[in-house]
């Protein structure tokens, strides 16, 4: 038993899973925010757009009497607002990452690039030769 216990640490420790747990709690919290951004404010105003209309209390009652069964279509719509609110902030979000790091990545190439004194062509950053003209490279070039 200690040494499926021994696994269990070894695998809770490792930095992915750790990772996952971090996303899941952020995951959690940020639907919250959503949920408030969606069923507090853009809700209301969709509604005051349509004629005030409450999306929280649409329904469709089948049936008659205390048995009578309420379909609450207005939660659905809400929870479609919700899911395509949380679909563009996190394209947004990775939208804006991709751009960051292509943004420091061409950076990181421009700064790295030399250019050979001789042909005027770039070359690796240690490079000792050429790879165009052939031309020894000094050391400071």
């Amino acid at each position: 038993m200690s040494k499926f216990a021994d696994e269990f640490k070894e695998f809770i420790a490792q930095g992915n899973v750790m990772d996952m747990v971090v996303g899941i709690i952020i995951g959690g919290a940020f639907t919250a925010i959503v949920g408030s951004l969606v069923g507090d404010i853009i809700t209301p105003i969709i509604g005051a757009l349509m004629g005030g209309v409450d999306f929280s209390g649409l329904a469709i009652t089948v049936g008659e009497g205390e048995h009578a069964a309420n379909i609450g279509y207005g939660a659905f719509i809400q929870a479609i607002i919700d899911f395509l609110l949380i679909a563009l902030v996190v394209f947004m979000l990775i939208r804006s990452l991709n751009k960051a790091k292509k943004k420091a990545g061409k950076v990181e190439e421009e700064a790295a690039a030399r250019t050979c004194p001789f042909c005027k062509q770039e070359i690796a950053d240690d490079a000792t030769r050429c790879p165009h003209c052939t031309s020894e490279i000094p050391a400071e070039a």
